[in-house]
């Protein structure tokens, strides 16, 4: 199984220096976050799907897809109890749904699922090393990008441990296809010791391997990989940075909201 996002390809995005990723991972979700309309936001999430696609990184929307879904489904359900637009479409005592508030749902929907799929993107094509040699090139101390590396590192890593776990426990005759939904998901509470457990034990081995080597994160350093922007990053930025000034203008002038919020 696996269990990293990364997709050994050679695309035009994978070739991007690690900067202009990072620059322009934030100027899509930047995009994401002008429009509140469902109309506006379907044009978004398609963009990103034809980015994705561009990227070859549909194997891993495919692999998310139940989260997706149920992201745009939660939202579209809960949203219209907490937004109120001026159309009402049905109320019961202090509950109202509005034609605003129900829009306004379906367009949060689709943001949380374009902040996916963006991420998705990123992390489909920048491997664990590009991006902390981008955010360092980008000015970021070494310490706090070191940081965000370990974690990006660590979350595959007790993934699998967590799935090693599960398939353990059901080759030693644990049932979890029976019972409810409830039901099911208790089985796999008392899993979460042995992870705990693997996740203390892991966490101690990499610091004493830290330390065993001399790990000192203010000390100059030098690098296998340096990477060098190039027309293509360039040209990339500059678009970005026009869909995203272009968006902005548009929802300045009252385009692409359902309501005078976020």
């Amino acid at each position: 199984m696996n269990i990293f996002l990364y997709l050994d390809e050679n695309t035009w995005f994978h070739r991007l220096d690690p900067r202009t990723k990072v620059i322009g991972v934030l100027l899509l979700f930047g995009i994401v976050m002008v429009f509140n309309h469902p109309l506006y936001m379907a044009a978004v999430a398609l963009g990103l799907v034809l980015l994705g696609a561009a990227a070859k990184a549909l194997p891993n929307f495919w692999r998310m897809r139940y989260i997706l879904a149920l992201l745009v489904v939660f939202s579209t359900v809960l949203w219209p109890f907490f937004a109120k637009g001026p159309t009402p479409l049905w109320s019961w005592g202090r509950l109202e749904v509005s034609r605003e508030s129900l829009m306004y749902a379906v367009a949060m929907g689709l943001r949380l699922a374009s902040f996916v799929a963006a991420g998705l993107i990123f992390l489909s094509t920048t491997t664990n090393e590009e991006f902390t040699h981008g955010l360092i090139r980008l000015g970021l101390p070494y310490p706090v990008a070191f940081a965000f590396s370990t974690a990006l590192r660590l979350v595959p890593t007790f993934a699998g441990a967590g799935a090693t776990i599960v398939q353990a426990q059901i080759s030693r005759g644990l049932d979890v296809e029976s019972g409810n939904i409830f039901q099911r998901a208790g089985k796999f509470i008392p899993l979460g010791v042995p992870l705990f457990i693997y996740a203390v034990r892991h966490t101690n081995m990499l610091a004493m391997a830290l330390e065993s080597k001399g790990f000192n994160p203010g000390e100059p350093r030098t690098w296998y990989l340096n990477p060098q922007m190039r027309r293509a990053d360039y040209i990339a930025l500059a678009v970005l940075t026009v869909l995203f000034l272009a968006a902005l203008f548009l929802r300045l002038q009252g385009y692409g909201q359902v309501l005078p919020r976020l």
